[in-house]
């Protein structure tokens, strides 16, 4: 284990995340939030200072490998987390240590679940709510990709926290330098960002409303800045924040093609045509399914259908509607929305189409070996043959998602809430979705379960984002032997 490296990258990334606490002290100032905003400053300032510290001797041993990926990317989310829920804390806005912890894994890992009854409350600051819904824009790329992207680092090797940090079974480069590729990402991303933020305002939209709203959209997290949610807001609102969350939960490497003029090979990639497919044929499943309920026009119900099932794929959580309201088979269609995801390479959790169409390619394999026991037949995807590793790799990723969820459902059945809540919370934390069923839907939280239970979820948050192996090798004694 290359521990000066760990040291190395953790003063980095306490660095970059004081200047990142900064930007609330903005927002502070302009509403002349001046108590808060100082609680801004001084974190930053110990954050950036310890950092400093940290990063001050280079590592002796620049090179590092898949393991010190893996743990670097856990002890970097960890720490940023720790760091992050310092403001809700000093701030008054959450003061119980593990409420706090919570609500900030939530925002990083873009789960959008909370423990807030009211986002308007009395120590909910403007600047405190600016950086909870700022932590869903930091989470939603990596703070990793972000440090690539802004700082000078082993370029063959980083490739290894790439890989840790990036959703979906594989990650590669998009042109041959690495800190390139991490520019062109972010690049994307920002473009997103203000896109966004001018069209919600063309909407009508206020404007810190704007700003904080795209924050969790393009991030795919879902928190808002109003007790009354996505619905308070104009059609024409929801409708651009139902077209950013399908485009933020698609491979960015498919926009990347677009802006270079090749975007003809964009349609070409199975995943993108099957979760498009499932985004809009599950829209109309359910317009069919709460047209009488609903009492709406077609027009509005299909808009709020494909918005609700966009926010479940999307992984991002917003609604306009209470969809736990909804006949029981929308409810479970969005059930099994809410564990496939988005596509790999987005900001959007879940297990991901590319590996469900994996998993069935495979299986569907398996069904004519039986029957053909000499016949050789190989998964492909996009007309390319994967390798063995691959689909292993995905295989051994689909057990480890159930047992990380059928224990943490065990285990936060000590609550005593009902089945469909249990398994709901579970879902709806490990996939990054935030809202679920029953006691967590949309018009309900987090607030009632266990400090216990609460830690459980944040468990999970951080494995789902991270895609579980990053995570769960801290656990493993030999991962921390140094010459391992």
């Amino acid at each position: 284990m290359n521990f000066g490296f760990l040291r190395f990258l953790t003063g980095r990334l306490l660095m970059v995340t004081g200047a990142l606490l900064l930007l609330p002290v903005v927002v502070a100032a302009i509403y002349r939030e001046w108590a808060p905003g100082g609680v801004f400053i001084a974190i930053a300032a110990c954050a950036a200072g310890i950092g400093a510290l940290l990063s001050w001797k280079k590592p002796e041993r620049k090179e590092f490998y898949a393991r010190e990926g893996f743990v670097a990317t856990s002890l970097s989310w960890i720490v940023m987390s720790l760091v992050g829920c310092l403001p809700f804390i000093f701030t008054g806005a959450i003061p119980d240590p593990i409420d706090a912890l919570f609500e900030t894994v939530s925002g990083f890992t873009t789960t959008g679940g909370s423990i807030l009854r009211t986002v308007e409350g009395e120590y909910m600051y403007r600047c405190v709510q600016f950086w909870r819904c700022f932590t869903h824009w930091i989470g939603g790329m990596g703070v990793l990709v972000f440090i690539l992207a802004i700082l000078p680092m082993a370029d063959g090797y980083g490739i290894h926290l790439m890989r840790a940090e990036s959703p979906g079974p594989t990650a590669s480069k998009l042109v041959p330098k690495l800190g390139s590729t991490a520019k062109i990402l972010y690049l994307i991303y920002i473009f997103f960002t203000v896109a966004e933020s001018i069209l919600l305002m063309i909407t009508g939209m206020p404007v810190y409303d704007s700003i904080t709203i795209t924050f969790s959209t393009v991030g795919t997290g879902g928190f808002g800045v109003r007790d009354g949610g996505i619905g308070i807001y104009p059609v024409a609102s929801q409708v651009v924040i139902t077209v950013f969350m399908i485009l933020c939960s698609i491979n960015f490497n498919a926009w990347y093609l677009i802006f270079i003029g090749q975007g003809r090979k964009v349609w070409k990639v199975e995943e993108i045509r099957v979760y498009l497919l499932m985004v809009f044929g599950s829209a109309l499943c359910i317009t069919t399914n709460i047209l009488s309920q609903e009492r709406l026009s077609v027009p509005l119900t299909f808009h709020h259908a494909l918005f609700n099932v966009a926010s479940i794929t999307s992984t991002t959580g917003f609604a306009t509607l209470d969809f736990n309201t909804w006949p029981e088979f929308s409810r479970m269609l969005l059930a099994i929305l809410t564990f496939i995801g988005a596509c790999a390479g987005s900001t959007g959790g879940g297990f991901k189409v590319s590996r469900l169409i994996i998993l069935l390619k495979s299986a569907a394999n398996e069904l004519v070996f039986v029957t053909h026991r000499k016949s050789v037949r190989r998964v492909h995807v996009d007309g390319k043959s994967l390798d063995s590793q691959t689909v292993k790799s995905v295989a051994a990723y689909a057990t480890l998602y159930a047992t990380v969820f059928f224990v943490s459902t065990i285990l936060i059945a000590v609550n005593g809430f009902d089945f469909t809540t249990n398994v709901a919370a579970v879902a709806a934390t490990l996939n990054n979705v935030g809202p679920g069923l029953n006691v967590v839907g949309p018009s309900g939280n987090y607030a009632s379960f266990s400090a216990f239970s609460k830690l459980v979820f944040i468990f999970d948050m951080l494995a789902g984002r991270l895609e579980l192996l990053p995570l769960l090798i801290l656990f493993k004694p030999a991962t921390w032997r140094r010459n391992a």
